[in-house]
């Protein structure tokens, strides 16, 4: 045996080694035969059905602002405790009942807004809000 001659192991190989490829291949043809019938298993559920009809629309909103003097003022008009009582009642006789939202100035006392949410109670007003103005950072 002479050292530094090249040996018939060191030839270039030719062809591709197939056996990695074709154990890949039945790995996933295994995979497949498992997971396909449990892809083609089905549950029976009940699925809502939709409606073609229209939506209600939402009634726009009514404003009622009390300014600093305890004055209501329903959407702009001034108004005093009466009328207010009357412009309540007529308001929760509408169907769809719109939304009150009252707008209170910082310095009126709660005795008036208070008031004006008794009021809208009695009338029968179920939705009520306050609309307030964010504190600046």
């Amino acid at each position: 045996m002479a050292f530094g001659t090249q040996d018939d192991t060191d030839d270039v190989m030719n062809e591709i080694n197939m056996t990695p490829m074709v154990d890949i291949m039945l790995v996933l043809l295994i995979i497949f035969i498992v997971t396909v019938p449990v892809m083609k298993h089905a549950i029976n559920i009940d699925l809502p059905q939709a409606s073609n009809t229209r939506l209600q629309t939402k009634p726009e909103a009514v404003r009622l602002n009390v300014d600093a003097d305890g004055n209501y003022f329903w959407q702009d008009q001034s108004l005093d405790d009466a009328q207010l009582a009357l412009h309540l009642a007529a308001t929760a006789a509408l169907e769809p009942q719109p939304e009150l939202q009252i707008r209170a100035d910082r310095n009126v006392r709660y005795e008036r807004v208070a008031v004006a949410m008794a009021t809208a109670q009695r009338s029968g007003l179920r939705k009520i809000g306050f609309v307030t103005e964010p504190q600046p950072k």
